[in-house]
C-alpha cells in the first residue's frame, strides 16, 4: 500500500487536491492585498473605485482575457509532466508546499541579490543552503566558523559553473599570496606547492591571511590587500597570471564521461577551455578509481596541475552513481604525493536521494536498516558513496528534479563557508557594509559571491518552506523518495518479465543495472544484427511516446525518453557485453562513423512519479507502460511490412 502521507503532498494527477491548493492561493492573495493596504491606510487609493466601469478598463480586460485564454489552451498541449504515464525526463509533478509558497511570494517579487530588496527571502535561501548541507552531511550550524555555504542558482548548470569559479579560486590564492609574501606568515616552498595545496589547506591559509591583514593598521591593510588583489587570477585572468608563473601550466578538470555538457561549457565560460576537461573511463558507466588514478599519476609525473575532480551523483542519462568514497581516496593519496585538486559531486539528480541516507537526529542511516524497506537499493557500493559526500569540497544539487520544486531551481553548496569569500564581489551601490560578522550578515549581500545579478526571492521562498514542512530526511521527505525507488525496482522486476514475454519476437536488455530511479532499456527486433536497424526501430518506438503538438495529446498512452550509447564511452568490454546481449554484429558499430550506426539508441525512463503503483485502485501504471510497449513493438515489428525484418531472419 503507497504510504498515505503522500496524499496531501501533490495537487495529483487528478487535480484531487484542487481545493486545497485554491484555498491557499486565495487566503494569501488575500492576505498580500490586506498587506498593501495596511502599508500607509492614510494613502488614498490611486486606481479610483470607478475605473473598472470606464471603457478603456473593460477593453484592456477584455484584451487580457482573450490573450490569457489563448495562453490556457496553448498550454494545454504542454507534456503532461504530472501523470504516472509520464517517465521520460527528470520531472514530475511539483509540491504543494513549494508551489503555493511560490505563489504567494511572487507578489513580493523579492530578488535575492541583496538584504535591501529581499530582506526576508535572502534569509530564506541561507536556511535553506544550511537544510541542504545537512542533507549532504556538512557541517551545518551557522556558528561554526567551518560551517557550509550554500546558495540557489536557476540550475545544475550555473551550479556547476559556481564549483570551477571556486575550484580556480581556491587553487590560485596561495600562488598570489606566495607572490607578495606577507611577513611572519608561512607560505609553501615554490609555485608549484602553492599551486597543489589541495582546497582544505587553500582555505586555510585563506583564513590566516584575513587573520594576519586584520591586525596590520588601516594604512598598511589597505597597502597588503591591493598587493594580493593585483596578484590574484581573477584580477590578472588566465593569461596573466600564466605569464607571471611560467613553471605553472592550466590546470585540467577531470570528469567521467557521463559528465553532463554544462561541464564543457563552463571550462570554455571560465577561459580555461573545453580541451582542458579530460573525460575518465569508466566501469558500467560509473568513474573508474583506477583509470583516474592513473590519470592522476601521469599529470604529476608531466607536472600537469589538476583543477578538479568531477563526481556524478546520478547520471542525468543513466542514472549511475559514481564511487565517491573512492575518488576522495585517491585525491588524499595524490596531496600526499604534491598533487591537489578539489573534488565536486554533480548531484543535480542524485542529491535528493540523500534524505534516504540521513536519519531525522541528522545521522547516516545504516545500509541494513535500508534493505529492509528496499528489495535492492541501495548497493554497498552506492551507500558507501553517499556516506562520503561529507568529505568533498562542494555539491551541485537541483531542487527543481528530485526535489519536485518549481523551475529554475538549482543550488550549490560549499562545504567550509570560509571558502566562499575568495567569490566575493564589491558593488557600492548595491551592497552596504556587512556589519556584524556573523554567518547570515556575511552573506545576507548574496549578490556579493553568486553568479547571478538578479535571482528569484520566490523560488527560495519555495525551496525553504518545502524543507520546513518536509524535512530533508528518511522520514519525511525520504518517503517521496522511497516511493521512487519502489516504483524503479519495480519496473526493472517488470522489464524482466517482458523480456521473457517477447522472446522470439525481440532482444530486451537493460545495460546497466540501476543505482537509483532512472532505468534504460535496449531493444533489437529478434534475429536482427544491424545496429542501424536496432536504431530505426527504437527512434519509431520513441515517436509513440514523444509529445507531438500536431497531435492531440490524449492520442499518447504514455511519454518517455531516449538517448544514446556511444562506443567512445562505454568502453570496450562494456560495448562487446551490451553488443552480445542484443545480438548485434560488432563490425556494423563503427564509433567513427556518424549516423545510425555509430551509437546505440536506447529508451531512458525517469521513476520519479510517486504514483506509479496506485494500490488505492489497483493500477500498475508500470505494467500499463509494458503492456503498451508490447503492443507498439508487435505493430511496429509484423504489421508494418517496410519496417519488418527480412525473411531470412525471422525468428520462429
Amino acid at each position: 500500500m503507497s504510504d498515505p502521507n503522500l496524499h496531501p503532498l501533490f495537487l495529483g494527477p487528478y487535480g484531487e487536491n484542487d481545493a486545497l491548493l485554491e484555498k491557499l492561493v486565495v487566503e494569501f492573495l488575500r492576505d498580500h492585498v490586506y498587506w498593501r493596504r495596511n502599508f500607509h491606510p492614510e494613502d488614498p487609493p490611486a486606481i479610483p473605485t470607478r475605473a473598472a466601469q470606464t471603457p478603456e478598463f473593460q477593453a484592456f480586460e477584455a484584451r487580457l482575457r482573450r490573450e490569457l485564454h489563448q495562453l490556457s489552451a496553448s498550454l494545454k498541449r504542454s507534456v503532461p509532466f504530472h501523470s504516472p504515464r509520464y517517465i521520460g525526463h527528470m520531472v514530475s509533478d511539483v509540491l504543494l508546499p513549494g508551489l503555493a509558497a511560490q505563489f504567494l511570494a511572487l507578489p513580493y517579487n523579492p530578488n535575492n541579490v541583496s538584504a535591501d530588496a529581499a530582506p526576508v527571502t535572502i534569509d530564506m535561501e541561507l536556511k535553506a543552503g544550511l537544510q541542504l548541507a545537512r542533507m549532504l552531511g556538512f557541517p551545518h550550524d551557522p556558528a561554526r566558523e567551518d560551517c557550509a555555504f550554500g546558495h540557489l542558482t536557476s540550475g545544475g548548470t550555473v551550479a556547476n559553473y559556481q564549483a570551477l569559479r571556486l575550484a580556480l579560486a581556491l587553487k590560485a590564492f596561495p600562488v598570489a599570496l606566495r607572490a607578495i609574501a606577507p611577513p611572519g606568515m608561512t607560505l609553501p616552498c615554490d609555485d608549484w606547492a602553492a599551486f597543489n595545496l589541495g582546497a582544505t589547506a587553500a582555505t586555510d591559509l585563506f583564513d590566516q591571511w584575513r587573520c594576519w591583514v586584520s591586525r596590520q593598521p588601516g594604512s598598511q591593510r589597505r597597502h597588503w590587500q591591493a598587493r594580493l588583489e593585483a596578484e590574484r587570477i581573477e584580477q590578472l585572468g588566465l593569461s596573466g597570471f600564466f605569464a607571471r608563473h611560467p613553471e605553472l601550466r592550466t590546470p585540467i578538470v577531470l570528469a567521467p564521461v557521463t559528465a553532463h555538457y554544462s561541464w564543457s561549457k563552463g571550462m570554455k565560460l571560465l577561459g580555461l577551455g573545453a580541451g582542458q576537461l579530460e573525460l575518465v573511463p569508466e566501469h558500467g558507466m560509473r568513474m573508474d578509481p583506477a583509470a583516474l588514478e592513473a590519470t592522476c599519476e601521469r599529470a604529476l609525473a608531466e607536472r600537469q596541475p589538476v583543477l578538479a575532480c568531477v563526481a556524478v551523483l546520478g547520471s542525468t542519462e543513466f542514472g549511475t552513481i559514481d564511487p565517491v568514497d573512492r575518488v576522495l581516496q585517491v585525491r588524499d593519496r595524490m596531496l600526499a604525493r604534491g598533487l591537489g585538486m578539489s573534488v565536486h559531486v554533480d548531484a543535480a539528480w542524485g542529491g535528493y536521494l540523500a534524505t534516504l541516507f540521513r536519519t531525522p537526529e541528522g545521522g547516516l542511516r545504516p545500509l541494513a536498516d535500508m534493505r529492509q524497506v528496499h528489495a535492492d537499493f541501495p548497493s554497498r557500493e552506492v551507500h558507501d558513496a553517499f556516506a562520503a559526500l561529507g568529505g568533498v569540497d562542494s555539491v551541485t544539487v537541483d531542487p527543481h528534479k528530485l526535489g519536485h520544486l518549481p523551475y529554475g531551481a538549482g543550488a550549490f553548496v560549499c562545504r567550509d563557508q570560509r571558502a566562499a569569500e575568495l567569490l566575493s564581489e564589491s558593488a557600492d551601490y548595491v551592497f552596504a557594509p556587512a556589519g556584524a560578522d556573523d554567518f547570515f550578515s556575511r552573506f545576507r549581500q548574496l549578490g556579493r559571491f553568486v553568479p547571478e545579478g538578479s535571482k528569484s526571492g520566490a523560488a527560495a521562498a519555495a525551496v525553504y518552506v518545502t524543507h520546513k514542512v518536509l524535512p530533508l530526511d528518511h522520514a519525511n521527505f525520504g518517503t517521496i523518495v522511497a516511493e521512487s525507488i519502489r516504483g524503479a525496482e519495480a519496473f526493472r522486476q517488470a522489464a524482466t518479465r517482458f523480456k521473457l514475454r517477447m522472446a522470439g519476437r525481440l532482444r530486451v536488455d537493460v545495460p546497466f543495472e540501476p543505482d537509483c530511479n532512472l532505468v534504460c532499456l535496449a531493444l533489437n527486433p529478434a534475429g536482427n544484427r544491424d545496429v542501424a536497424v536496432m536504431n530505426g526501430f527504437v527512434r519509431r518506438v520513441f515517436d509513440t511516446l514523444r509529445a507531438d503538438p500536431r497531435l492531440p495529446l490524449q492520442s499518447r498512452e504514455f511519454f518517455g525518453s531516449i538517448t544514446t550509447l556511444k562506443p567512445a564511452a562505454l568502453g570496450e568490454a562494456d560495448t562487446a557485453r551490451v553488443m552480445r546481449a542484443l545480438e548485434l554484429d560488432p563490425d556494423l558499430l563503427d564509433g567513427d562513423r556518424e549516423g545510425e550506426s555509430d551509437r546505440l539508441v536506447i529508451l531512458r525512463h525517469t521513476l520519479m512519479n510517486p504514483f506509479l503503483l496506485d494500490e488505492e485502485n489497483g493500477i500498475s501504471y508500470i505494467d500499463g507502460y509494458f503492456d503498451f510497449l508490447e503492443r507498439e513493438c508487435d505493430r511496429l515489428l509484423w504489421t508494418q511490412p517496410e519496417h519488418r525484418i527480412p525473411d531470412d531472419q525471422d525468428v520462429a
